[in-house]
């Protein structure tokens, strides 16, 4: 007889802390995979379950959570983690387990585990298009500001790096702030932006701090259209806290925005607004809905989520995501993705001014950069 006994996955992403607003997304886009697969049958007849943790935005919680997940629930797939410091908290332990974890979130790169899919951006599929960009269009000095914690300082330094490969480039400051940053703790960062006149500031701060840094620059009286925040982690969730009129004319890099105008995610932005109602999707959101299928295609097509069945049907498999169609790269264990600029509207969304016409292979150790063939698909930007 086949078995019918539902399947157990770990959710864990936070609900509450410093990064509760990405992760409330991710579990959104965890929930609505969940529910469109077992609408469709589930695995092979049986039920996905999720089994859900609030981790608090906190590494030791991550860490404690996942071998709870493991030990006493019994699961052998957990999707989640949003900080690359609770990637580092989880990995050891999915690794001591030899179990699996989805990680849902563009991290800094520099990073292999048999016993993680990475499904968010690496650094030449958001970085390296940033860079190009901003350096372009505005010039090469450069100001880094980030939060205390490791993705912003390697972030930072390989955003430097690309930077510094251009004529007449400087890199004239780089500051951090602590998590739970407040615009007080700008105001000293903001005048030395204002006395040194870099020609853009990149942004890798996190978090509920991301709408005290723009805050703080709009009370500053800058000007986006000649020295804007450049980002990779400032998505749409981070635009619902600060307010469309402070973000409007900063640039983002990612592979999803909410207004791309493929039918696939206009009806999965449908199908999510009619389920949770005020959900923010952003990049992060959206790899935590794909990555979910890809697992479920995966499952049904070996009948078990344990790592060894398993995993050789998820490297090289494919996906009809919202950003387009997404591949699991065999060789290292990272997705190949399609990289975007977008540049924050009055109507809180990023009117996204180039993009790849292929996926973008992902390098995680920046052995070789590519652009992906840019598009650009804006000659007069609407803000």
């Amino acid at each position: 007889m086949a078995n019918k006994d539902p399947v157990r996955v770990g959710v864990l992403f936070s609900e509450t802390g410093a990064t509760s607003t990405i992760g409330h997304s991710q579990l959104q886009g965890s929930l609505l995979a969940i529910e469109e697969i077992n609408a469709a049958g589930g695995l092979d007849g049986r039920e996905l379950v999720p089994v859900v943790y609030d981790a608090q935005s906190s590494p030791a919680v991550y860490a404690r959570t996942a071998e709870r997940l493991i030990v006493q629930d019994r699961v052998n797939t957990i999707f989640g983690c949003y900080m690359s410091s609770s990637r580092k908290a989880v990995l050891p332990v999915v690794e001591r387990w030899n179990k699996l974890l989805f990680y849902p979130t563009l991290y800094e790169g520099f990073e292999f585990s048999n016993n993680i899919i990475y499904t968010g951006a690496a650094p030449n599929q958001n970085s390296v298009q940033l860079a190009e960009f901003m350096t372009a269009n505005f010039g090469a000095r450069v100001y880094l500001v980030g939060s205390d914690y490791i993705y912003p300082y390697e972030s930072n330094r390989i955003m430097g790096e690309l930077v510094l490969q251009r004529q007449h480039s400087e890199k004239v400051g780089e500051r951090y702030v602590p998590l739970d940053a407040n615009e007080r703790d700008f105001a000293p960062i903001i005048a030395d932006i204002v006395a040194k006149q870099p020609d853009f500031i990149f942004s890798t701060v996190v978090g509920n701090s991301t709408a005290a840094l723009y805050r703080a620059y709009a009370q500053a009286g800058l000007d986006p259209r000649t020295m804007p925040i450049s980002s990779l982690t400032t998505s749409e969730a981070e635009i619902s806290q600060m307010g469309a009129d402070v973000a409007t004319g900063h640039v983002t890099a990612a592979p999803y925005f909410q207004s791309i105008q493929r039918e696939d995610n206009l009806k999965c932005l449908e199908r999510l607004r009619r389920r949770f109602g005020d959900s923010v999707p952003n990049l992060c959101w959206e790899a935590a809905y794909f990555q979910m299928h890809v697992y479920a295609n995966a499952f049904r097509r070996c009948g078990d989520d344990e790592i060894l069945r398993i995993m050789p049907h998820i490297l090289g498999s494919e996906f009809d995501a919202p950003q387009g169609r997404i591949r699991i790269d065999p060789s290292n264990h990272h997705t190949c993705l399609y990289p975007r600029i977008g540049i924050a509207n009055s109507r809180g969304q990023f009117t996204i001014v180039r993009e790849a016409t292929r996926p973008v292979h992902p390098d995680p150790y920046l052995v070789t950069h590519s652009l992906g063939d840019w598009t650009t698909t804006l000659t007069t930007l609407e803000l």
